[in-house]
């Protein structure tokens, strides 16, 4: 499962001379193949191994301008993928063929596979460590390695390729007690190893918070968002630096580049060398390039792919992603960083004279608009720089754009939520409401 099996897979060449042949003026083809592992325990003991296969293959031509794509997983019929991506054509309007050409066909291989027996020692690392404190918690977690190969070709040259292999996890902690249900979950996402110790700690300091059940807070107070919490802020803030909505004047910040529009302690980039989400190239064939997005609270620059980039006036950033197989690529991140501070998460809860900790969540984020209302699935309050208990049927809600501006602090705790790098943080601005209020 190398990069070099694609490399030396003829089936792209093929399609292509296919395509030319039949008459398009240009045409890419986009490859995919990944094998996972993944091994998942059920109430504290191993349950299910399992090994699987997937194999995509993506064809884009353009005949008179006009563009049609088909997609085929396993195995493939050439001639008719081709003839059903000119079929296709003929309903699309014309657009500008943009293909990227070579600039460097070969990439290392991005991280190193790790046996089964290494994930079900983990596992079982894992649970022993919060069962050890917490002897009547049931714990659920999968632990997988996922190798994902991946390479482009295009009629203008471009053939390029890598191996990417990550290792991820994901551990639940189930209490009952009388009538009360608690569920404490995290997980990890790396390259070459991951920490099962780290993993358990996380989940034995949030069931000693949750030892208690207290009132919530009400008005406005601090919000300490977790790390896995926190990502929910910046998914409204990727959305607002997209090309494609500051093109359609979705983004509230279209006319604000070079102007503050969050809090001066942040700073927001992509670095393509980062974590587990790093990748050589998108996918349209463009180098990914180290950006920074916010600088010191001043928006630099926005991510878009080569349609976007043209109409903006500016070169691609190299962000053109496609959301799946069968889609035309559009602006997308592949990391998104938020640089942390030197304060530790007990910093951060020590700061506060009366707030709450927001850890899990039920609810969907603002949005472009930032406006948001979620019910905390799991969350803590915090006196005197101390926390004193678990809260229940608590909301908060406010608008992301006016807390990014009041943000009080950063932590140092920064770790990977999905393709989000980023701390904890405090920030003002928002209300809470709970049931009993």
């Amino acid at each position: 499962m190398g990069s070099e099996n694609l490399s030396q897979d003829t089936l792209a060449e093929h399609l292509l001379e296919l395509a030319i042949k039949s008459g398009a003026e240009a045409a890419e083809v986009y490859q995919s193949r990944s094998l996972s592992r993944p091994i998942f325990f059920e109430a504290n003991r191993l349950k299910q191994l399992e090994t699987s296969q997937s194999e995509g293959t993506a064809l884009r031509l353009w005949r008179n301008g006009r563009p049609g794509l088909t997609v085929a997983y396993g195995a493939v019929e050439p001639q008719a993928m081709v003839e059903r991506s000119l079929a296709l054509s003929q309903l699309n309007q014309p657009e500008p063929v943009e293909l990227g050409r070579n600039s460097k066909p070969s990439y290392p291989d991005l991280g190193k596979s790790v046996p089964i027996e290494v994930l079900v020692n983990w596992g079982k690392e894992a649970i022993a460590l919060v069962r050890d404190a917490y002897p009547d918690v049931l714990c659920n977690s999968d632990w997988e390695c996922d190798v994902e190969n991946t390479r482009l070709v295009n009629t203008a040259g471009l053939d390029c390729y890598y191996t990417d292999t990550t290792l991820s996890c994901y551990m639940s902690a189930e209490w009952v007690r009388g009538d009360d249900f608690l569920s404490v979950s995290d997980g990890q996402t790396q390259r070459d190893e991951l920490d099962p110790e780290k993993l358990a700690y996380q989940i034995l300091q949030r069931l000693i918070w949750a030892r208690e059940n207290v009132a919530p807070p009400s008005g406005r107070v601090p919000v300490l968002f977790t790390s896995k919490a926190a990502d929910m802020l910046w998914g409204t803030v990727q959305a607002a630096l997209n090309g494609k909505r500051v093109l359609e004047k979705a983004s509230p910040w279209a006319e604000r580049l070079g102007k503050p529009v969050v809090a001066p302690s942040l700073t927001l980039y992509q670095d393509p060398q980062a974590g587990p989400y790093s990748c050589p190239f998108d996918d349209e064939g463009s180098p990914t390039k180290s950006l920074v997005f916010i600088q010191d609270g001043v928006l630099q620059h926005f991510y878009c792919d080569r349609t976007t980039g043209r109409q903006l006036g500016i070169v691609s950033t190299g962000n053109g992603f496609r959301p799946s197989l069968g889609s035309y690529p559009s602006p997308g991140l592949f990391n998104f960083l938020i640089q942390p501070s030197s304060a530790s998460l007990q910093d951060l809860i020590q700061q506060m004279d009366d707030g709450l900790i927001v850890d899990q969540m039920l609810g969907a984020g603002g949005g472009i608009s930032g406006d948001f209302s979620i019910n905390i699935d799991l969350g803590y309050r915090v006196q005197n720089g101390q926390v004193i208990g678990r809260v229940k049927d608590t909301m908060v809600a406010g608008n992301i754009y006016s807390a990014l501006k009041q943000l009080v602090t950063l932590g140092g705790d920064a770790d990977w939520n999905g393709s989000c790098y980023t701390p904890s943080l405090i920030v003002e601005g928002l209300s809470t409401t709970s049931r009993n209020n």
